[in-house]
């Protein structure tokens, strides 16, 4: 059974606006023609794929086992048009990559810059966030490419190791916090101060967890958890609190003189970072261009040029 990219493109459409009419919009359709055609596409597979509702557009269970594939398969025919494009010597298309903070706000604009300059027909697509969710996100083939610590592969994704970074973390305070002006300050010192950090199962919480438990402690009073680098930037600047960061994601606030980094003997806070892919499946080829210029900019790559 042969399936166009036009019928997997009105199936994942509609169920990501959840309306016909919404449908109808994103693909510049009259609303009469969408159902017409996903009625077809329901004809085909001899099943319904959606329970019609006066609020919308629900999947039946046939439609909720057919979604992944039909996602997988729109995913891999986009694909093979870009890479057909990309050796006609016209790559076109939109690359969709997610990064942690201190990639994204470092290693990831200097490399979409040198992609343009090369492939100025290309796109990009940027999302930031905590590695669980980007893993989440990469798996569901939302994004081409994630950016983050280094992590076991999994059977859906893997990591790409010869694309790799190092980065630096530490405890930072506001540059008036009293802890600055403390001598010889170790690690024990900040256990009762007011942290902010992401939450149990993120790669900072993580890090956090090993770096304290390397010095013999427990984890320090964490009052606020939160995924947002806005509010962990301004819980430390505004109220006290103490964080935990890379470097690159403060840096800003630093030159500002607004956070400072404590200066605590014995803290390592390296850490490596890796592109990732799904581990199935063809890279498209707009994405590999994108990952051709990020292994010129790791340090293996800066010595070859």
């Amino acid at each position: 059974m042969a399936l166009s990219i036009e019928q997997l493109t009105t199936f994942t459409t509609i169920v990501k606006a959840g309306s016909l009419g919404r449908a109808a919009a994103l693909l510049n359709m009259t609303q009469p023609a969408l159902s017409r055609a996903i009625k077809r596409l329901e004809q085909q597979l001899g099943a319904e794929l959606f329970e019609r509702h006066s609020k919308g557009m629900q999947l039946t269970d046939i439609g909720r086992a057919f979604l992944p594939h039909a996602t997988s398969l729109h995913v891999e025919a986009t694909q093979a048009l870009e890479e057909i494009q990309a050796l006609r010597g016209a790559a076109k298309g939109t690359v969709r990559v997610g990064a942690v903070a201190s990639i994204a706000s470092s290693i990831l604009p200097p490399a979409i810059e040198r992609t343009l300059t090369k492939w100025p027909g290309l796109h990009f697509e940027v999302f930031e966030g905590v590695w669980d969710l980007l893993a989440a996100s990469l798996s569901k083939h939302e994004i081409d490419l994630a950016l983050g610590a280094e992590a076991p592969d999994t059977d859906e994704i893997v990591a790409i190791r010869d694309c790799c970074w190092e980065d630096t973390s530490h405890v930072i305070v506001s540059s008036g916090h009293p802890l600055r002006r403390r001598r010889k300050l170790t690690l024990a010192d900040t256990l009762h101060e007011k942290w902010t950090i992401p939450p149990p199962g993120t790669g900072p919480h993580q890090h956090v967890e090993r770096v304290f438990a390397e010095q013999g402690l427990g984890m320090p009073d964490v009052i606020v958890r939160t995924r947002s680098i806005t509010v962990l930037k301004s819980l430390v600047v505004d109220s006290g609190f103490l964080s935990w960061m890379a470097e690159p994601m403060f840096e800003p606030e630093r030159r500002a003189g607004l956070i400072a980094p404590l200066s605590i003997a014995g803290v390592d806070g390296r850490r490596r970072l890796v592109a990732f892919r799904r581990r199935r499946g063809l890279l498209a080829v707009p994405a590999v261009k994108l990952l051709d210029e990020l292994r010129r900019l790791t340090p293996a790559g800066s010595r070859k040029r």
